[in-house]
């Protein structure tokens, strides 16, 4: 491939991932739909595993502060290859606010063992969120996700939606 054809590429693809807002979104995309664009990327060029491609959403509930709430975040790998996948929480305060703060909830995720190990929260926008990164894992064909969190909120006055998601990769 010339380096003429490389640089007509790349300049389309940093086009591409600057009108969608990718390349400035940072935390915000972890707290945001996905928005899908078909870009044409030659093989030889990898795409960045930290940028999920969809989401699964799942049920929603009202945040309820009168007692501790679990939610299981479940997926099936249906494919025929192994698929990344990532469990996500988000708890959207309410349009008009007032907005949630991290210090609101206890976010808590159910190990192996089952312990429950705290999850910290980011915040943007009213939106708190678990992370995405830390929670990859790769499921073989045909496995399934099954994880386990329990939200306790700390501020009485606390409203909002939680809202469980599995993010795709690739």
């Amino acid at each position: 491939m010339s380096s003429k054809n490389s640089r007509v590429r790349v300049a389309l693809l940093a086009a591409v991932v600057a009108v969608t807002g990718l390349a400035t979104a940072g935390p915000a995309l972890a707290a945001t739909p996905a928005v899908t664009t078909a870009v044409s990327v030659p093989s030889s060029q990898a795409q960045d595993p930290a940028i999920p491609t969809d989401f699964v959403i799942l049920p929603t509930s009202p945040l309820r502060a009168d007692a501790p709430q679990e939610f299981t975040v479940t997926y099936r790998n249906t494919t025929s290859t192994p698929t990344t996948v990532a469990p996500q929480l988000l708890v959207t305060s309410p349009d008009t606010g007032p907005f949630l703060a991290p210090s609101d909830l206890k976010v808590e995720r159910r190990t192996a063992h089952g312990c429950w190990v705290a999850v910290p929260l980011g915040s943007q926008t009213g939106t708190l969120f678990t992370d995405l990164v830390g929670a990859q894992r790769v499921l073989g064909a045909g496995e399934t996700l099954k994880e386990r969190y329990r939200v306790t909120v700390l501020d009485p006055e606390a409203v909002g939606t939680v809202e469980p998601r599995v993010a795709l990769y690739g």
